[in-house]
């Protein structure tokens, strides 16, 4: 038995011997440089690859089947003259025997000097097209259908037992290597440069270390970024599962949309994909841009068909106007140099290839506080949606500060001149009308957005500031689509008082189209004439019903196109700094000819109710029923506002009704024939004059002494006469004092 062992043992040594002599018989008498030509033949009829292998293949065969190309480039078999790759060296070697069962144990693998160039031409076509397409082959007569083999069967063929493939890789290294792609048709390109990627062994089931850097381009727009990711990728072949552990991305970001400036960024987190079940997701995800901070968990669903993400995000507190100077993008100026200094963001995020919403959203901008939800339901559409409730904001904060108006400042100085001949005791000649263009020419709406939008609105504030004034519990529905706009609805309270408005602006035609009906009720008006700067000249509570349209692109063109209704009361009012009792006792002492003997009481004009409603014809605003109510007095009056130059002419009648002061001035003691006979005011001038512009008409008040004449030339004669004076005699009297 010894002998036999022996002499077997001498056998088998003796094949080792053999088979190691015939590979080295095989790896230095064979040199496959010679058969370069068969490899392209092969290369090109079995995978469609058009081979140039320039360089020296080397080659070894037993124990690792190793192989080492040089200088070699690829082209698809279609486009030969078009090579997409060109390699300088790749060098592996796998083990030979556990090849026999389906493993695969390699040693370093190395890449060195790729360059990958993948371009699509003019028609669309790309010049990697028809790569791993085998020639076509010589048909082959069709075969006799057979039964398939039964689950049984198929485990108990020899040969047909299957066993997953097993990798087993030391390490895998690519250095200096770049892909580049480029299409002609939108002249887009790409590019990532200087790749280095470098990993330690691959074995499926265990970590494997990987870190990867690279910088990447484009030229629209023109982009540059540097980029390093480091981590531990593990995966299961069987159950479709991949991980990669200790994510971290790190990098920097130039190019024309940050405006020169240069973005910071990093990612981390834990990365799952589970194909199987059709989901990935990064949890523990933190990431940073330049001083912006943020967490979140993000799980997508249906990758293979129509992915969908869901998941928190939140952001540390942070100055959103630094960091946007940061990025490049350069903030407007706002009244507040302040504004935007503060933000936070707490949200559950959904999103599509085409949708994004932010929802539970809880939104801290500077001192505001907005919760609810918004988000862009169609990226194609720019489909916005909003439904958001708020605590306060002061919106005047992020407006534009006031501009410098030449038009304004040359209605102040046409006012101010004005004002030096205009004063409230009424001894003054009338203001002219003014004649200066109120408005500017300029532009506002920018009419190929609006037509583009597709919006939907919801805010409920509790405090706004807007224009100076100061809403309260504030509800706005909104909505945009195809160049419509609608103001659904508008509800707030302004000064105590309620304001309520709908309103329309339809961008489709070449003019825009403007309508807007409003309503407010019970709101001081002088706390509105103090909120717009404008001088306080009539106080009371306004209640006011209107019903608008113009159209136009500009202050002007909406001025002058300006028509519709408007009907006001301003109850309990008080006309400032115009004494028209003090006015009036002066006119009823000229007549009485008497000299006043007492100051005056007050330097305002109290009333009970100021009526009246305005027809508005393309900028002018006719007031036919003007009605103020006065203690002891009742005024009507008629006439224009013309809201092109802001000027007014008015024709007011006063009523006495008897001073019901407690110790009434005896030269201005309202006698009996006084009474019913309404006396004349004239006002005309910058309507920012108010009541200032006002003064008794002389000539109107002329035509009123004569006829007060007559009426006592009537009494004397009545008085003297009795019945001898005919009626005749006594109407003619009267009718030549009227003339």
């Amino acid at each position: 038995m010894k002998a036999i062992s022996k002499i077997l043992g001498l056998v088998i040594l003796g094949l080792l011997l053999l088979f190691v002599a015939l590979g080295f018989a095989l790896t230095h008498l064979f040199d496959p440089n010679d058969y370069k030509d068969e490899i392209r033949e092969l290369a090109r009829s079995k995978a469609g690859l058009e081979l140039d292998i320039r360089g020296d293949i080397g080659w070894s065969l037993f124990p690792w089947l190793g192989l080492e190309l040089h200088d070699t480039t690829l082209a698809s078999a279609s486009t030969p003259q078009q090579p997409f790759a060109d390699l300088r060296m790749l060098g592996l070697s796998v083990r030979v025997l556990p090849l026999l069962s389906r493993e695969v144990q390699m040693s370093d693998i190395t890449l060195n000097g790729l360059n990958l160039t993948l371009a699509r031409d003019e028609s669309g076509k790309g010049n990697w097209e028809g790569v791993g397409q085998p020639a076509q082959q010589q048909a082959q007569p069709e075969a006799e259908p057979t039964a398939p083999a039964t689950e049984t069967e198929a485990q108990t063929r020899p040969g047909k037992t299957s066993r997953p493939l097993q990798l087993d890789i030391d390490s895998l290294s690519i250095k200096d290597a770049r892909v580049s792609y480029h299409d002609a048709q939108s002249g887009q390109q790409y590019s990532a440069e200087g790749i280095e990627l470098t990993t330690g062994a691959i074995r499926e089931g265990e970590s494997i270390p990987l870190k990867l850097n690279a910088f990447f381009g484009s030229n629209k727009p023109v982009m540059r970024a540097r980029t390093e990711l480091q981590g531990s990728l593990r995966f299961d072949n069987t159950l479709q599962r991949y991980q990669f552990e200790d994510l971290r991305l790190t990098g920097e970001a130039s190019g024309e949309p940050l405006q020169g400036k240069t973005l910071s960024f990093s990612a981390q987190g834990q990365l799952l994909a589970d194909l199987a079940a059709d989901v990935a997701e990064w949890s523990s995800l933190k990431f940073t841009a330049n001083q912006l901070r943020g967490l979140g968990e993000l799980k997508a669903n249906n990758l293979q068909k129509q992915p969908a993400i869901s998941g928190t995000l939140s952001v540390a507190p942070f100055n959103l106007r630094e960091f946007l100077d940061s990025v490049g993008q350069q903030l407007p100026a706002m009244a507040d140099g302040n504004a935007l200094s503060k933000a936070e963001l707490i949200t559950r995020l959904n999103a599509t290839s085409n949708s994004l919403s932010l929802e539970a959203l809880t939104l801290k901008l500077d001192d505001s506080t907005f919760t609810g939800q918004l988000g862009i339901s169609d990226f194609a559409r720019q489909a916005l949606r909003v439904d958001l409730k708020g605590d306060r904001l002061d919106l005047d904060r992020y407006l534009a500060p006031p501009a410098k108006d030449e038009q304004a400042e040359a209605r102040q100085s046409e006012v101010k001149a004005t004002e030096t001949v205009a004063v409230g005791s009424g001894t003054t000649p009338l203001p002219e009308k003014p004649t200066q263009q109120a408005w500017s020419e300029a532009s506002i709406l920018p009419i190929a957005t609006l037509r583009t939008l597709d919006t939907r609105i919801n805010l409920a504030i509790g405090s706004l500031t807007a224009m100076k004034l100061p809403l309260d519990n504030l509800n706005l529905k909104a909505r945009t689509s195809g160049g419509l706009l609608t103001l659904e609805n508008f509800k707030s309270g302004l000064y105590n008082g309620q304001m309520e408005a709908t309103a329309s602006l339809d961008a489709r035609p070449d003019i825009p189209l403007l309508s807007a009906q409003t309503r407010i009720a019970h709101v001081p008006v002088e706390h509105l004439l103090q909120s717009q700067g404008e001088q306080v000249v009539v106080k009371g509570l306004l209640n006011l019903d209107s019903d608008i349209r113009t159209q136009g692109n500009s202050e002007k063109a909406w001025i002058d196109n300006l028509n519709g209704k408007v009907g006001f009361v301003l109850d309990n009012g008080i006309l400032v700094d115009a004494n028209l009792e003090q006015q009036l006792c002066r006119a009823i002492a000229t007549l009485n000819r008497k000299p006043l003997t007492s100051e005056p009481r007050s330097k305002d004009t109290p009333f009970r109710e100021l009526k009246g409603n305005l027809t508005l014809r393309n900028g002018v605003a006719s007031n036919p029923d003007l009605k103020v109510s006065i203690p002891g007095l009742t005024v009507n009056g008629n006439g224009d506002v013309d809201l092109r130059v802001l000027g007014m002419d008015y024709r007011i009648g006063i009523l006495i009704e008897g001073d019901k002061g407690a110790m009434p001035d005896p030269a201005c003691a309202v006698n009996e024939r006084y009474a019913g006979v309404e006396w004349p005011l004239r006002c005309r001038g910058p309507l920012e004059l108010g009541a200032k512009a006002c003064r008794f008409d002389n000539d109107a008040l002329g035509k009123v002494a004569a006829r007060l004449a007559g009426e006592k030339l009537s009494e004397k004669l009545e008085e003297k006469l009795g019945d001898k004076v005919s009626p005749d005699l006594k109407d003619a009297i009267k009718g030549l004092f009227k003339r």
